[in-house]
């Protein structure tokens, strides 16, 4: 019996249908990820969670700044569909200008104070992961070769025999450095805290985008002092390179690395699956596999991996994430950067 043209017409549509709903469910069943931590970490996270889930991941990682300045870019078309990890300044700033949206995870109980802090303060847009202190480290062979004392402190870093011999990061692409900017201004006020910063950019090699750089140039003697958080540079240290690192005896800032949901992503159902399981005492367990992670993390349960600064020991100043998070401070203290510390001759 022979099919009329209606009836093959009609069976090439109902395909044709088909086709587009398996594509559709495939399509629900992906995620792209802004990672904003070590490229390992990355990469063992979005392993852990494709092999629990079954949803495939497309990972990019750069620096918060850079990640901040991606999103502006694409908020009338989002491409990504979570962020995760960086600095909580940048997150804060993406939350108030509706560049991310809100949620609640039914992890949120398993949490860390200062974790479901950050959430608050955002107004359920982001959340904290991790924590670590800023810091600095410096190559202790070289440091003998140069002679006279150890730095232990802040004001050491303005001697005069340490010229060229600092790196840190661009606070516009680092969210590290950015916290550094804003420690000083909490930790000196902000006359004394932008003097501090003109008189060590004399001693600045180089302002690196990411903002765990100078630690591995530390490391390998390419500078002598590099200005990052702790756990940065214990990674250098784990893997043998004479550094030390180094709680400045004047206190020092820390960050809340948060993670946050695209407003508008295209997956939002997967997106919120990794929110919650990026949450899990199981995920959070898995930075140390990557050798890479020495942060606390957010989750109670999950254990601080052994190597990692003990917040407990460091005087930590009473860092005011709600305001050097604002969309309106941050642009005002990095505008100022800009324009009275960068642009200085040496």
């Amino acid at each position: 019996m022979t099919m009329s043209i209606f009836g093959r017409v009609s069976i090439a549509a109902g395909l044709a249908t088909a086709a587009l709903t398996v594509s559709a469910a495939a399509q629900a069943q992906n995620l792209v990820l802004y990672c904003t931590v070590q490229e390992e970490w990355c990469r063992v996270m979005v392993t852990g969670f494709e092999r629990e889930t079954g949803i495939k991941v497309a990972m990019t990682r750069k620096s918060s700044g850079e990640f901040y300045a991606q999103l502006k870019a694409e908020a009338s078309n989002p491409r990504g569909d979570v962020w995760w990890g960086g600095t909580g300044d940048p997150h804060l700033q993406a939350a108030e200008e509706g560049l991310t949206q809100e949620y609640e995870s039914p992890m949120n109980k398993e949490l860390q104070d200062w974790a479901i802090r950050q959430w608050n303060d955002s107004k359920k847009k982001t959340i904290g992961v991790y924590a670590g202190a800023l810091g600095y480290s410096y190559n202790t062979e070289f440091m003998k070769k140069k002679g006279g004392a150890e730095p232990k402190c802040w004001s050491d870093l303005l001697d005069a025999r340490f010229k060229d011999e600092v790196q840190v990061a661009d606070p516009n692409a680092s969210g590290t450095s950015y916290t550094m900017l804003a420690t000083m201004v909490q930790l000196m006020g902000e006359d004394k805290g932008f003097d501090y910063l003109k008189r060590m950019h004399k001693n600045v090699n180089q302002y690196t985008k990411s903002g765990a750089a100078p630690a591995k140039a530390a490391s390998l003697g390419e500078s002598l002092i590099g200005i990052t958080f702790q756990h940065d540079a214990v990674v250098m240290a784990v893997q043998g390179a004479p550094v030390k690192i180094v709680s400045p005896c004047e206190g020092t800032g820390y960050e809340i690395g948060s993670m946050s949901l695209v407003k508008g992503a295209r997956n939002p159902e997967s997106a919120k699956k990794w929110y919650d399981w990026a949450l899990s005492k199981n995920a959070q367990s898995l930075g140390p596999d990557a050798k890479v992670s020495y942060q606390v993390p957010s989750n109670k349960g999950a254990a601080t991996p052994p190597g990692a600064p003990n917040l407990a020991e460091i005087k930590l100043i009473n860092y005011d994430f709600a305001k050097y998070g604002s969309s309106a401070e941050r642009r005002r203290l990095l505008s100022k950067w800009d324009n009275e510390v960068k642009n200085l001759p040496k």
